[in-house]
């Protein structure tokens, strides 16, 4: 089987491939037409995010078999399509799980104690302790929206702290040792942390927006390692100037390109002009998964799930 690579990934992905008996062609550069001119002569399909696969590719891909997205998420496929033509589909949330998980209790106390708004004031000659003064977690409610493989690893951190966790899902029965599942409206009573671990999807889209925080019973803390699409900015904005959201910690933003590889470069908007200067957001640019374990544990992962159907 002939399997074509469209992104860089950790190399076990290529070595064990080919010692599966798999042929490997690696392409990190060509534009998707001409991909999709080439892609009738390949089985396999390996992809991060460079390349969105629509049903135009998908249908060009007449031998497709399978393909494995080296990442969480696979809104990039067109999968309804590739369900049509019988087209396997492989992701490893499972391989970046942790890194999230510990990228978003990162956030969460780095808000809480203002590391970053002193660390530039420090770097800046100003010594500002009252100003700085921190919250502690303990006696908290942490509230997770998407109780699958991101928001299990958050509440597994969370575990050696003294805080309630709650997660709210769509699908029951998903609670376990580590959080509570609730309703809806409990969790907008209850919760001082709002940590949202989703997928992208119809769903999902603009879900955090004013009529969704506005419903809340009081002020929360937001954090978001999922989609940036999911939040609409303006909206957060606007909470973030009101006082009902105490805090933001971004690691993904509404602006970013479908690739995920650049942020919005034409004129900024005023709300992301906004989050950049304001001391109670911290930003990153969509690394909560991007650690040196996770770029290995997401390749072994793709390498297992192919394996199992394909050899």
């Amino acid at each position: 089987m002939n399997v074509l690579h469209l992104d860089t990934n950790h190399p076990l992905l290529l070595e064990q491939l080919a010692a599966l008996g798999f042929n490997n062609d690696t392409d990190y550069t060509s534009s998707k037409e001409e991909v999709e001119a080439k892609i009738k002569d390949y089985d396999g399909l390996i992809i991060r995010s460079r390349i969105k696969i629509d049903a135009q590719f998908l249908r060009a891909a007449t031998n497709l078999k399978f393909i494995g997205r080296v990442g969480a998420g696979l809104e990039n496929i067109d999968m309804d399509v590739a369900k049509e033509q019988g087209i396997k589909l492989y992701n490893a949330p499972e391989g970046n799980r942790n890194a999230v998980g510990e990228h978003s209790l990162g956030m969460l106390l780095s808000l809480f104690n203002h590391l970053n708004k002193a660390d530039k004031e420090v770097r800046g000659g100003l010594w500002q302790r009252e100003e700085n003064r921190g919250l502690e977690l303990e006696g908290k409610t942490v509230g997770i929206i998407g109780y699958g493989n991101m928001g299990k690893a958050f509440s597994k951190k969370l575990k050696g702290f003294d805080v309630d966790v709650l997660c709210y899902d769509i699908v029951g029965g998903v609670g376990d040792e580590n959080a509570r599942q609730v309703g809806i409206l409990e969790f907008k009573k209850r919760v001082d942390v709002v940590s949202i671990h989703t997928p992208q999807t119809p769903e999902t889209l603009g879900m955090i927006n004013k009529e969704f925080i506005d419903s809340f019973d009081r002020p929360f803390w937001f954090i978001n390692t999922a989609r940036g699409k999911s939040v609409v900015t303006e909206d957060l904005v606007a909470a973030l100037k009101s006082g009902k959201v105490l805090g933001a910690g971004l690691d993904v933003l509404e602006y970013e390109k479908s690739s995920f590889e650049n942020l919005f470069t034409d004129e900024m908007p005023a709300a992301m002009n906004y989050l950049i200067e304001a001391d109670n957001v911290l930003l990153t640019p969509h690394v909560a998964g991007w650690t040196i374990e996770s770029k290995e544990k997401l390749a072994q992962t793709i390498v297992d799930k192919i394996k199992a159907d394909f050899s």
